[in-house]
């Protein structure tokens, strides 16, 4: 089998990764991808928003399944545009994709479907929500539990938590009157902020069967201790011990079997990885968001403990015959993966900063270093997004992989280069 892989994220390494494993597949090909992809697969120049080059691709080449990557093309009806072609694709269609693309839609849904998720007001305006917040508190230091966000695709950066009114009436004017995010701020919404722990719960389904996978913990804010701006994740570790058995259960019938149904009542079926960010509050699991995609990071540290064919599983959400798989095979062993990033993100960062120390991370045992903002220049690896690289371990105990990937990290560098030291130890404290 031939697969072409949509995208240049860690996420994406890790599926080429993964993929390439598959005794049923000859070669992997990944559009556009980075430094890493280049190394387990072969990447092809195309941007993901280039549909029609995908789709000319995919045909000459006779690519068997495309597995889209990244929410952006997800929401934009790549999986559409290749399925009119005639082309096996793994992913959501454009209208189901819209779980994820709109935040004011997601809350809607969860609100008709009776699915728990915090209390929320939509605004159009940055006056009305401006004009919310002030008839509610008073003062400018008056404490407030709110969080302000950004109706569409931020790269998890448009979701800003507040503990003061002059934080969220700043949240309001960045998001819908500077658009600090572009059109994702044309809309926004104002939730009551939840208390608890957060987890990562992913399930892969074909509109029928639901496969729900091992829960992770994803660690969005910046800094260690949870300080800090939001990013598009600082590391994650998978499985999270505050997800057990019966919490998974609760999660399930609660929250991923009724989204399947109410998006196959709005005529939107969906088919492809959904992925519930929840907040474990005393009151139960609640729906933070919802994305349309795996995970990134919860991606790197679940296909590093993943033992079945990740193609069989694939094609059989795609054919819609799920239900006839065998349960899902897992290392026991649990797996972490710490994000390395450039100087200065979730902001302005520089580029082009030459990476040393890769091979001696890779000589690590049980250890696989994934590339998210990696290019090739001049024959040498540099950094070239925010999230440059997504160190993995596995090991025998939490405290085991968490040891192996800093490990890792202490062989890398380049200038700037950071990363929280911190990743995991949520499921330690347990």
């Amino acid at each position: 089998m031939k697969i072409l892989i949509v995208g240049n994220g860690g996420r994406e390494h890790a599926l080429a990764w993964k993929i390439a494993q598959s005794p049923r597949v000859d070669t992997v090909y990944v559009a556009p991808g980075n430094a890493g992809t280049a190394i387990d697969a072969i990447n092809v120049p195309i941007e993901v928003t280039e549909t029609a080059k995908l789709i000319k691709f995919a045909k000459e080449q006779a690519i068997d399944i495309t597995v889209v990557g990244p929410e952006v093309p997800l929401v934009a009806g790549l999986v559409d545009a290749m399925q009119d072609e005639g082309l096996k694709v793994f992913g959501p269609s454009k209208a189901a994709a819209e779980l994820e693309g709109s935040k004011v839609f997601c809350k809607n849904l969860l609100h008709m479907a009776d699915i728990p998720t915090a209390g929320y007001r939509t605004f159009r305006d940055a006056e009305d929500a401006s004009r919310y917040i002030k008839d509610r508190y008073s003062e400018p230091n008056d404490p407030v539990h709110v969080v302000v966000k950004a109706d569409g695709l931020a790269a998890g950066k448009g979701v800003i938590v507040c503990s003061t009114r002059t934080e969220a009436l700043e949240a309001i004017d960045r998001i819908a009157h500077q658009r600090e995010f572009g059109e994702a701020g044309k809309e926004l919404i104002i939730e009551e902020k939840l208390i608890g722990q957060e987890a990562s719960v992913l399930a892969i389904t074909d509109g029928e069967t639901i496969m729900t996978l091992p829960a992770a913990q994803d660690h969005k804010p910046a800094y260690d201790g949870d300080a800090g701006p939001n990013t598009g994740g600082m590391g994650a570790y998978c499985p999270t011990p505050i997800v057990d058995e019966a919490m998974m259960e609760k999660i399930e019938a609660d929250v991923l079997v009724p989204i399947v149904h109410a998006m196959k009542r709005a005529r939107r079926p969906f088919k492809g990885v959904l992925y519930a960010g929840l907040m474990l509050t005393s009151a139960g699991p609640k729906v933070l968001e919802f994305n349309v995609r795996f995970g990134d990071p919860e991606c790197q540290p679940l296909l590093m403990r993943l033992k079945t064919d990740l193609v069989d599983v694939i094609e059989a959400t795609i054919e819609g015959r799920l239900g006839e798989l065998e349960p899902l095979e897992w290392d026991e062993r649990p797996s972490i993966c710490v994000v390395m990033a450039s100087e200065g993100y979730p902001g302005d960062y520089e580029t082009g900063r030459v990476i040393t120390g890769l091979d001696r991370a890779a000589e690590l045992p049980d250890v696989k270093v994934f590339h998210a903002g990696t290019a090739m220049k001049d024959g040498q690896v540099v950094n070239a997004g925010g999230r440059v690289l997504g160190v993995t371990a596995i090991g025998n105990s939490i405290s085991g992989a968490k040891l192996q990937a800093y490990k890792a990290v202490k062989e890398i560098r380049w200038q700037g280069a950071w990363c929280r030291k911190d990743i995991s130890d949520k499921a330690l404290e347990q």
